[in-house]
């Protein structure tokens, strides 16, 4: 008989989140690594309705895929209360989860991991809902969280705290944890032998992620990527679109997400032959690239072949129009490459308020005038500013300088490394933090707050 493991996506405790092509992806493919080694995998998505039947009805959709999560207004720890916005559950209830896994026999090991660090509330709520209901099968987990703050993660009461990316760990989840032979390990270095994620546990899968590279050739000082990702590894662009014609007609999804930190990266070698071979397939999906493109890489080519192979979303990462703070963040890009990218994207067909252009705001010693000036500036251009609030990370180069600035204690507790308290960001108002109700204000019209995910 096969051994049996339980993957678990818990819920999101938080102020906001939106789906914008959430799927726990590394979770799903660590799922499909320990079915190549013969493993029996069940899935669980605390933030899926689709999971627990009629008791939860879907919120609705966009058009593109994307669509708010269900949510109950809960209390948030007393110190989160200074945020003064609603704190909530994203997902179903704790007693859901509860009743569904009292209806499972036994588990030989139960998974989950979480991204955002101060995301960790349900992660641990997870573990002791496991442990409550099955006291004898050991708990793992990992993710993001686990991976920036492992010494945070080992108070949860999980019995393994699994630090790094997933494919490490398979090794030692099927030998030293099950005492199985191993039959198959991933190669981190070579993304296109890995199998597709295991997608085909999704219940109602109407728009999913689609890996194309990891890692990031830059070192911007705010992000984690090179953390998590030391090194930039791609899959050929036939590969990733073979997979996305897979899923296309193996599940009938249209819509599919690119969250890469770098996929217009070196654009020749990659983004132009992918969007080509989707283009010459005739695939009637739509793509969408949340995070924020690599402006310098947007040329008139480019912008043609994104239009027409339908990239529908896309966000630029300019961060800010201060010339010193492009320069102190990565040098990644300068004013003059964003306004030729907005003129190459509007004449292959694009318009402006499909333009989103992210600007950071609540950076260490980051003036709120200057993100103003920024909001103002991608207005000017005709495209639409989207403020993306800093959260401090440990481990990056601005962690040092975000621990020196903030009233909070970042190291010791992750819930202030929350983005809407705005830890970093101080004015004189409110005990030295910006509110975000100033921020609201700040942005005036026409911005989209986003709370990134």
């Amino acid at each position: 008989m096969k051994k049996r493991v339980l993957v678990i996506n818990p819920w999101i405790y938080d102020f906001a989140a939106y789906d914008y092509w959430l799927k726990p992806l590394g979770l799903l493919y660590l799922a499909a690594f320990l079915r190549e080694n013969g493993l029996e995998v069940t899935f669980l998505d605390c933030l899926d309705p689709a999971f627990w039947g009629d008791t939860f009805s879907r919120p609705k959709r966009r058009p593109g895929g994307h669509g708010h999560f269900i949510k109950e207004t809960v209390s948030p720890p007393p110190f989160l209360s200074l945020a003064e916005r609603p704190y909530h559950r994203y997902g179903v209830t704790p007693e859901k989860i509860r009743q569904k896994l009292s209806t499972f026999p036994a588990f030989d090991l139960i998974l989950a991991g979480t991204t955002m660090t101060y995301w960790y509330p349900g992660l641990w709520e997870i573990v002791r809902i496991s442990h409550d209901l099955f006291p004898a099968t050991p708990v793992a987990i990992g993710g993001i969280y686990v991976t920036l703050c492992p010494d945070h993660a080992r108070k949860s009461g999980a019995d393994y705290v699994l630090a790094g990316p997933g494919e490490r760990q398979v090794s030692f989840l099927v030998e030293d944890i099950l005492g199985l032979p191993l039959l198959y390990e991933p190669d981190l270095h070579s993304p296109d032998t890995l199998p597709y994620p295991a997608y085909d546990l999704l219940l109602e899968p109407d728009e999913l992620p689609i890996l194309t590279s990891r890692g990031c050739p830059f070192r911007c000082p705010y992000c984690a990527s090179h953390l998590l990702s030391p090194s930039f590894v791609r899959r050929a662009p036939e590969k990733v679109v073979d997979e996305i014609e897979w899923w296309l007609q193996s599940k009938g999804v249209r819509n599919f997400a690119i969250y890469d930190d770098a996929f217009l990266m070196r654009a020749e070698d990659f983004a132009v032959p992918f969007l080509r071979e989707i283009i010459r397939r005739r695939l009637d999906i739509w793509l969408h690239c949340p995070n924020g493109l690599h402006i310098r890489e947007i040329t008139s080519l480019t912008a043609r072949l994104m239009y027409r192979a339908q990239v529908t979303t896309l966000c630029l990462g300019l961060e800010t129009n201060d010339r010193k703070n492009q320069v102190n963040w990565g040098g990644k890009v300068f004013n003059e490459e964003f306004e030729a990218a907005v003129c190459y994207l509007k004449e292959a067909g694009y318009e402006g308020r499909n333009i989103g252009v992210y600007i950071l705001c609540g950076l260490p010693e980051q003036e709120p005038e200057e993100v103003a000036a920024t909001i103002e500036y991608v207005k000017a251009w005709g495209a639409r500013p989207i403020l993306a609030e800093y959260s401090p990370i440990p481990g990056t180069d601005l962690w040092s300088k975000a621990k020196e600035v903030s009233p909070f204690p970042l190291q010791e507790e992750p819930l202030f490394q929350n983005n809407t308290l705005l830890p970093c960001w101080r004015d004189g108002e409110r005990d030295g933090r910006v509110s975000y109700r100033y921020l609201k204000s700040l942005s005036k019209k026409n911005v989209e707050i986003i709370s990134k995910i």
